[in-house]
């Protein structure tokens, strides 16, 4: 990245991505991965990436978007800070999924949540978000 501090190009595409999570089936995609899918076990959360799970859609859907999304900072498209503190919830899935990436990795895709690795283990926001995110899954899966 050539900037130190975020500019109008950085505040602009922030709000392109905003617009695009408002979209009517990203949002219910977003509703259901947020608030429904809570795997347990990496089974769990494999039975999901199978096309015929109700979630299927929706998990793919958020997934790479956030993905997608997290590659801007990674690749030093965006400012990393700002961007990401306005884009915290690719966080919330990745706490989710995060005891159960490795093997993933190993039996699906290497390239698996790579970007919201980068930004929950390289950026100060999104280790933020990571930290809070990670304790919301925990008291969700133990209580």
């Amino acid at each position: 990245m050539s900037q130190e501090k975020a500019d109008h190009n950085d505040a602009n595409l922030v709000l392109r991505v905003y617009d695009m999570r408002r979209e009517e089936v990203m949002r219910q995609s977003r509703k259901a991965i947020l608030g429904e899918f809570w795997p347990r076990s990496y089974e769990e959360l494999l039975a999901v990436i199978k096309p015929d799970h109700p979630l299927n859609a929706p998990y793919r859907q958020v997934g790479s978007f956030w993905e997608m999304v997290y590659s801007f900072p990674r690749h030093g498209v965006v400012h990393p800070e700002f961007f990401v503190e306005n884009n915290g919830e690719g966080m919330f899935l990745y706490a989710k999924v995060v005891p159960y990436v490795e093997r993933l990795r190993a039996e699906v895709s290497p390239l698996v949540y790579r970007n919201a690795e980068w930004v929950a283990t390289s950026t100060a926001a999104g280790k933020k978000f990571f930290d809070i995110f990670s304790a919301r899954v925990k008291r969700k899966l133990e209580g």
